[in-house]
């Protein structure tokens, strides 16, 4: 009898174990279908609306779309002081849905002009450079989109810091590559030289794709705006703590946040929502 009884008892406790294996796996489950739903409203949805509101119409191809001035820039010959200014429009053609193309512009004190800086992917792979300077005016509409400014500072005191944004321009290390996702390209360009000449403070658009590649496969790095630090596995996977920017967490190049500094979120594709 007593040994029918710890049968029966061994046989119960292995139902049992069996029973919460099953119940366990069954919520290890369920747990990752709502991390799956979840990420998919996070990442996935956002970009659909990006690419209702802001998809580029087939009318007019994007080589024949506006590129003119669109008056943002101060007119150097009424603006003696000097000038640096930083743009984003949306990318060209498809990929705008997902990021933006961003630039810099300088005047220093007394220049009848600006100079532009960029990266551009176009004939590189023909053997064109990556860093363009001065392509087209500083305020340009890109290929029909039209910048916003990430940046505005003017009066004096500033032709040390162009000096130095020169310099990061010059010392850029990828000069003749371009790779659209997840970098090097035209944001991680503007990104290099945030964190060259922190006295910016730049804080790039969250959808600003390539601004967390970080040069030389670093894991580690600043923050464009030089306010905080960011981890990030070649632009692919990482989380970004600053000021300036927020918190920001990036997968597949696509950021989501939160900014502290002016309350806001940011959404993959869309961008940033909140108070300027």
């Amino acid at each position: 009898m007593m040994m029918r009884a710890r049968h029966c008892a061994h046989d119960q406790g292995t139902k049992i174990g069996r029973g919460s294996f099953a119940g366990g796996a069954a919520r290890g489950i369920r747990g990752l279908r709502s991390l799956g739903l979840w990420l998919f409203a996070l990442f996935l949805l956002p970009v659909l609306v990006s690419g209702c509101v802001f998809g580029r119409s087939a009318a007019i191809p994007w080589y024949l779309a506006r590129r003119d001035a669109t008056g943002l820039a101060p007119d150097p010959r009424l603006t003696p002081d000097a000038v640096i200014q930083v743009y984003a429009a949306r990318a060209v053609s498809w990929r705008g849905i997902f990021a933006v193309h961003t630039w810099i512009v300088v005047k220093p004190t007394g220049a009848p002009s600006y100079s532009r800086y960029e990266v551009l992917g176009f004939g590189v792979s023909s053997g064109a450079p990556a860093v363009r300077i001065d392509r087209t005016g500083p305020d340009n509409y890109w290929f029909g989109a039209r910048p916003v400014l990430v940046l505005d500072r003017r009066g004096p005191g500033l032709d040390a810091v162009i000096a130095k944004i020169r310099q990061a321009v010059a010392g850029y290390p990828y000069p003749h590559e371009y790779r659209a996702w997840p970098g090097p390209n035209s944001n991680t360009f503007t990104a290099y030289i945030g964190r060259r000449v922190p006295e910016l403070g730049l804080a790039l658009p969250a959808n600003a794709v390539g601004k967390d590649f970080l040069p030389g496969g670093a894991v580690f790095g600043a923050a464009p705006s030089g306010t905080g630090v960011q981890v990030s596995l070649f632009g692919l996977a990482g989380l970004l703590v600053a000021i300036r920017e927020g918190i920001e967490l990036n997968l597949l190049g696509l950021n989501i946040g939160i900014d502290f500094a002016a309350p806001g979120v940011k959404l993959p594709g869309v961008g940033r929502l909140g108070f300027s």
